[in-house]
């Protein structure tokens, strides 16, 4: 049984890592009904989020890894990447952040990279989500001064 399960989890692994998600979540899928690991979990929510749109059962999903292993990296990770396809952006920089906070973790660290840095807001006396700052911004952007 348990090499069943190592196979399922190695080929969802291969999958996941060569961007077919769907093949990963099917992988997943049979693996959880054999043995509901954490890593397991995490894995399977962001394939459930990126192939069926279910956010919110994979997003509870993930949260249950979470629970069960809180100082993992890689179920943060995975947090953030169903975050991301949710259209949660803020969320899931939170997520990546909180996770970095336990652990260098290369993937995490890479997903900040290609997110960019912020740049300050225009008028620092205002939150950052202000409309006054947003406007300010963006035409500050397309004049080519920011």
């Amino acid at each position: 049984m348990t090499e069943t399960l190592d196979g399922l989890l190695r080929k969802g692994d291969h999958a996941l890592q060569s961007g077919d998600t769907l093949v990963a979540l099917l992988q997943f899928e049979m693996a959880h009904a054999i043995e509901p690991r954490p890593g397991l979990k995490a894995k399977l929510a962001y394939c459930l989020a990126k192939e069926r749109r279910q956010y919110q059962q994979a997003m509870n999903l993930c949260r249950e890894a979470l629970q069960a292993e809180p100082d993992n990296p890689d179920h943060y990770y995975q947090l953030s990447r169903i975050y991301m396809v949710a259209g949660q952006k803020r969320h899931a920089i939170k997520s990546l952040r909180k996770g970095l906070k336990f652990k260098r973790h290369q993937p995490i660290i890479d997903e900040l990279n290609r997110l960019g840095a912020r740049k300050d807001p225009v008028f620092s006396s205002l939150p950052r989500e202000h409309i006054i700052n947003r406007s300010a911004g963006v035409l500050l952007a397309k004049l080519g001064s920011r």
